[in-house]
């Protein structure tokens, strides 16, 4: 397929690698006959390592195969996690590098995730747009009410940390949006 054609999410081969394409920006030719140019953010397929690399619209580039498959987090295995296929129940084994900063989200029993695969090889995974996470700590709300509610920092049960409005407080579960890192709302 050429370059120009390519869209967010399309998996593609790139200097004897596998990438998958997370962003896209085109940039205007500079002056007349200048070739449209493309770059793209890419991920490692597996491993998750970024890649920003430039092409011409007309770049040929071999797209890769790629399933996805509903499945849910079912248990660690050491350091691997392991989620379970929605349909068939098949289970696909993925490592921390392979899942890179999605590990921070992956909770008991997460619903919605999208295991990516490859050759029958589980090689990545699709999280879910949001999760809800375990506030384990973060600082009292400030008295004094200040008209600016500040953003704060909060421990979640994973491990990460995000910003959260001051009213939160800890063992309340929160909403974050996994592409963004970013506090998307209480949870229920």
């Amino acid at each position: 397929m050429k370059a120009y054609d390519v869209k967010k999410g399309n998996v593609v081969e790139h200097n004897n690698g596998v990438y998958q394409v997370r962003d896209i920006e085109r940039s205007s030719p500079q002056g007349r006959g200048g070739n449209v140019r493309f770059r793209f953010t890419m991920y490692s397929v597996p491993g998750g390592n970024k890649l920003d690399a430039s092409f011409d619209g007309d770049d040929e580039l071999r797209e890769v195969e790629m399933t996805r498959r509903q499945a849910t987090f079912s248990y660690m295995d050491g350091e691997a996690f392991v989620f379970l296929d929605d349909e068939d129940y098949t289970p696909y084994t993925l490592d921390r590098d392979a899942l890179g900063d999605s590990a921070g989200y992956i909770v008991a029993d997460l619903t919605g995730c999208y295991v990516q695969v490859i050759d029958d090889a589980p090689v990545a995974l699709q999280l879910p747009q949001t999760v809800a996470l375990e506030v384990v700590e973060t600082p009292p709300e400030l008295k004094g009410g200040t008209a600016t509610k500040r953003p704060k920092p909060a421990k979640l049960s994973t491990g990460i940390e995000i910003m959260v409005p001051e009213y939160i407080a800890n063992g309340e579960r929160v909403l974050v949006n996994t592409t963004t890192g970013e506090f998307a709302g209480r949870a229920d």
